[in-house]
């Protein structure tokens, strides 16, 4: 289902077994709030065309200034996300115990903060992420769980274009991180923690980067590989036990 919105906000409280249809949104400055509690959901937005359209809120300044950010509460779910534009923001919270989720951004200057199950109330197990992003100067933020006891998390990257700033945060038993990015003056900031462990993965071509790659396990058993092509920059990778902390 397709609409063309000026201005409004779709609230939604749906129980169980939850299908959201996809909004297809063609100007400016848009905005979805979503607040969802279930079991089982599936959730499909679109956004395309114009600039500054929002998903979620907290500091949506284009229309309501109550907005909170997208709120998803559930045991599964699968997410459909696509913006395409620019200056447009997801900024949500998910609170899933098992979770798909495919993000698709296009354009420049978006923006996509993110944040799932930060106080383990769901416990946040076997998590598949997938982010792509195309375009300039786009920043993209990612919690996943906040403590030890979240586990299977699988999380894919493909970034193409300059000037991206991507900062991860993952406290995940056993975290598989690819990230594969194609373009110049990339930041990248990675934060990998868990009880046994994970495994972090970058591909990168590019010029004037900036790697900060930090990983720590109890059991002190990280994986770690970096393949770069291009000139300048720093990389700094930091590998220990959870008892023990450095910094780049």
């Amino acid at each position: 289902m397709n609409k063309s919105i000026g201005k409004q906000i779709l609230e939604t409280f749906l129980f169980v077994t939850v299908m959201v249809a996809s909004f297809g949104i063609y100007t400016a400055d848009n905005e979805i709030y979503i607040d969802q509690s279930g079991a089982t959901s599936n959730l499909d937005i679109e956004q395309v065309g114009g600039s500054g359209n929002i998903i979620g809120g907290a500091d949506a300044t284009a229309g309501s200034s109550n907005m909170t950010p997208l709120d998803l509460d559930g045991t599964t779910m699968t997410l459909d996300i696509l913006q395409k534009g620019s200056t447009n923001k997801f900024l949500g919270d998910i609170w899933a115990d098992t979770y798909t989720g495919y993000f698709s951004f296009i354009g420049d200057s978006n923006t996509f903060n993110m944040s799932t199950d930060e106080t383990n109330a769901t416990g946040a197990d076997g998590s598949n992420v997938n982010v792509q992003v195309t375009g300039n100067t786009n920043t993209m933020t990612l919690n996943h769980a906040m403590t030890a006891l979240a586990a299977n998390l699988d999380l894919d990257w493909t970034v193409q274009g300059g000037g991206n700033n991507i900062t991860a945060a993952i406290d995940v038993d056993g975290a598989t991180n690819y990230m594969d990015i194609d373009g110049n003056d990339n930041t990248v900031t990675y934060d990998g923690d868990g009880y046994a462990g994970g495994y972090f993965y970058l591909d990168h071509t590019g010029g004037s980067r900036t790697f900060n790659i930090d990983q720590e396990s109890t059991q002190d058993n990280d994986w770690l590989k970096i393949t770069s092509v291009g000139s300048n920059g720093t990389v700094c990778v930091t590998q220990s036990d959870s008892t023990t902390s450095f910094v780049c």
